[in-house]
């Protein structure tokens, strides 16, 4: 057994037919240094989501280079790689021209190479195939491993017959084509049943929360503040703490019931943190995502950072559940107070939840209501995480289909 079948059976298993030839990358690809002069090509973005795409498609926020002049150009049917994201499948195999970072790697088929674009597209994005190039690459860190070209060409690859690498292209182009609109339909059908949750919360509250007048200002009827976080390099504030401390990412939860970090006493002196306790809303102040504005319920004693309000609720005026889902409620007017305030991070404020004007009904009927969503709320969350299920299994059913046929394990000119 040569050297060069080893290193790929290592990762498949010895499953590639016997009838295809192996080889190394450096007999098919060769690196192309070739950069733009005056960066006016399409800029190309590398994805292991979606392999190469124009840039201009993307909703990206990092900030762009001033200059593209000397950015490495791209012809259709070069493969890309991002050295530094190759772990992670961020490659492809281009179907236009364009341009790339002057950091990703740039390989063109050799004149004549026995090289399909569309098979080894999947090929390279493959997951045992990546998982080999993850395997060779350099670094310390995962996040710091870099698949260099001197290493990616010397991989082994199989070469099948060019007619096979047609067909199974065409194969995949079909199939996958197939689960892809499956998960998109089910990806609307989650949007749908978002929608309905939203409309059943909203029209179950008896007014909505707004700025305007006409109500009673939340700041009267519930303690509202945040906390902040102890100095990290102070052991006295962490080690061996035991009050539970809390940051925004918990309003991802339905319900908090436990806390990944604690604080000492010292920390909850020293660092005028607050003591909350169960029944208060938290609300999250930051965040560029969903978390700024969403809300959850605390059901344990716990002190919280400077990103995450508490809304502790008077007892006699409010039920907690219900006075939860009146936040939940007021999402999108939280959203639009944070954003007119100009700051993606620390926009929404604890005084902007105490202006908030709010209708309070009365305890029973708050009880009522609450009780109502919760049952209303579930069945819709367990159509929404079955729905959720079956995207996933699409997906691995996507990959592994990929797997199989990229390896020979079906043969793809009987199916056809």
């Amino acid at each position: 057994m040569t050297q060069t079948r080893f290193d790929l059976e290592q990762a498949w298993a010895g499953n590639v037919p016997s009838h295809w030839r192996w080889s190394r990358n450096k007999e098919l690809l060769a690196e192309s240094l070739s950069v733009s002069l005056e960066g006016s090509e399409e800029l190309l973005s590398v994805s292991h989501l979606t392999g190469i795409t124009p840039k201009s498609e993307k909703n990206v926020t990092m900030t762009a280079a001033e200059s593209l002049d000397g950015y490495r150009l791209v012809d259709p049917g070069d493969l890309v790689i991002n050295t530094m994201w190759a772990w992670m499948g961020a490659l492809g195999v281009s179907k236009q021209a364009g341009i790339v970072s002057p950091a990703y790697g740039v390989y063109s088929p050799r004149p004549n190479a026995p090289f399909n674009p569309g098979f080894y597209d999947y090929l390279y994005r493959s997951s045992p195939y990546v998982m080999e190039m993850t395997r060779l690459s350099r670094g310390i860190w995962t996040s710091r491993l870099r698949l260099y070209p001197d290493v990616f060409l010397s991989m082994a690859v199989p070469v099948p017959p060019l007619e096979e690498q047609r067909a199974i292209a065409d194969f995949l182009d079909r199939e996958t084509a197939r689960i892809d609109t499956l998960i998109e339909e089910q990806q609307r059908l989650i949007e749908l049943l978002h929608e309905r949750r939203r409309l059943v919360v909203t029209n179950a509250i008896p007014q909505r929360p707004s700025l305007g007048s006409g109500a009673d200002k939340l700041g009267r009827t519930a303690g509202i503040g945040n906390g902040s976080t102890p100095r990290r390099e102070n052991k006295k504030y962490w080690d061996d703490g035991d009050i539970p401390w809390l940051n925004s990412s918990v309003v991802n939860q339905a319900r908090v019931g436990s806390a990944a970090e604690s604080v000492t006493a010292a920390a909850l002196a020293e660092c005028h943190l607050p003591i909350v306790p169960p029944g208060s809303v938290l609300v999250g102040l930051t965040g560029q995502g969903k978390t700024r504005g969403m809300a959850t319920i605390l059901d344990i004693e716990a002190t919280v950072n400077q990103h995450l309000a508490y809304v502790t609720p008077d007892r006699a005026t409010w039920w907690p559940d219900y006075l939860l889902w009146l936040l939940r409620a007021a999402y999108d007017d939280l959203r639009r107070i944070s954003e007119e305030n100009g700051s993606t991070k620390g926009g929404l404020t604890c005084e902007a939840l105490k202006q908030l004007r709010v209708t309070v009904p009365p305890i029973d009927e708050q009880r009522r209501i609450a009780l109502h969503l919760d049952e209303q709320t579930a069945k819709t969350d367990a159509l929404i995480a079955e729905t959720e299920r079956f995207i996933d299994l699409a997906r691995e059913r996507r990959s592994a289909l990929i797997t199989a046929a990229v390896t020979g394990q079906i043969d793809v000119l009987e199916v056809a």
